[in-house]
């Protein structure tokens, strides 16, 4: 549980579930996975399961005692809408996250189909926005899943782009983040798939976020494009 993060479209993390299993290949080389294997040989007592699914009720109430606003990363290690994670967990996540309106929760989800199915279920107030991970062309219908929820900001995380995308409706949509895959084994992202995700935002005017070319040095390949920082933000609205 941090309450800074280096991932550079938030600012604090939040891990009230920790592990999680791979659904596609934008999973393959998971950073979640190697981490919670690092923390666990160091002994750390919220891994000692490993990237096992582990519900960490213990820290369901931390964003509680955060009386600073920050943004905050949901569930960094894990996906709250995993499918052994029981409903009424994820309604305790929403519980918290209503209380704690002077946060904003930034969730992000592989598992879409999930995320539609208990949509009607929870409480969408306006500090919670809501993501999907895409990877690549094929996993695209995640997006029109997203579109169909109730949230009131949606967003995509576009990482690892490992494959060209050429149809992307950003319909209803706010935000787009797009990187570069990292760590050992990184697989290699093209400008051109970059830029052809950049120039749909501007066509659709939804803020675009660049976050990092990637591979095995990332600090070094830094998150330049074109000759400038994409550190767009989406404008934040209210319900009708």
């Amino acid at each position: 549980m941090a309450l800074k993060s280096s991932i550079e479209w938030t600012e604090s993390t939040w891990n009230p579930i920790t592990g999680c299993n791979k659904i596609s290949p934008g999973c393959k080389f998971c950073y979640a996975e190697r981490m919670a294997k690092r923390l666990k040989a160091m002994g750390s007592e919220n891994y000692k399961n490993g990237f096992k699914l582990t519900l960490q009720e213990h820290a369901l109430t931390l964003p509680l005692t955060w009386k600073k606003p920050q943004t905050i990363f949901v569930n960094s290690m894990s996906d709250l809408f995993h499918k052994d994670v029981p409903i009424s967990f994820v309604k305790k996540t929403f519980d918290v996250m209503n209380k704690a309106d002077w946060h904003r929760f930034q969730v992000l989800t592989k598992r879409s189909d999930t995320l539609l199915k208990l949509n009607s279920e929870l409480n969408w107030t306006e500090n919670i926005w809501m993501g999907v991970s895409v990877e690549n062309q094929d996993y695209t219908f995640r997006v029109d899943d997203l579109r169909k929820t109730n949230a009131h900001i949606k967003f995509l995380s576009i990482e690892p782009l490992i494959g060209r995308i050429n149809d992307l409706d950003l319909t209803n949509i706010d935000w787009v983040i797009v990187g570069g895959e990292s760590g050992p084994g990184a697989r290699p992202i093209e400008e051109e798939w970059v830029v052809r995700i950049k120039d749909i935002c501007k066509e659709a005017k939804v803020p675009f976020f660049f976050k990092q070319w990637g591979g095995v040095n990332k600090k070094k390949n830094g998150r330049t494009l074109k000759g400038r920082i994409w550190s767009e933000m989406p404008k934040l609205k209210r319900a009708a």
